[in-house]
């Protein structure tokens, strides 16, 4: 699949995702979403990031502020449900909540 097919799959399902957050009640602003080579390399020296290779360089990845009740949280426990449902919209999805090596709630990606 092109570059340019995945990032439409993922742009439908960040729209899907978006609207089932509100349907739960959790209210979303945008983090990150795309970031050019200089920003990744200060947010790796900073130790935010983790890799050079980020998926927020393809356009495949997205960080959101959660915000349930009005208050701003990363609580995993509070918005595990988003993180289900994102990688139930498609086998390459993955929700930094169930990163293995280290936990990145506000993270949503689509895997090449």
């Amino acid at each position: 699949m092109k570059l340019s097919e995945q990032q439409i799959i993922f742009t439908l399902n960040i729209s899907k995702l978006i609207e089932y957050a509100y349907s739960i009640d959790i209210e979303l602003t945008f983090g990150h979403a795309w970031r050019d080579l200089e920003t990744q390399k200060r947010l790796v020296q900073q130790g935010k990031s983790k890799t050079m290779n980020s998926y927020h360089q393809k356009r495949l990845a997205v960080d959101f502020n959660f915000f349930i009740n009005g208050k701003l949280t990363y609580n995993k426990h509070k918005i595990c449900a988003l993180g289900e449902y994102w990688e139930s919209l498609h086998e390459l999805n993955r929700w930094g909540g169930n990163f293995k090596s280290f936990t990145d709630t506000p993270h949503f990606e689509m895997r090449r």
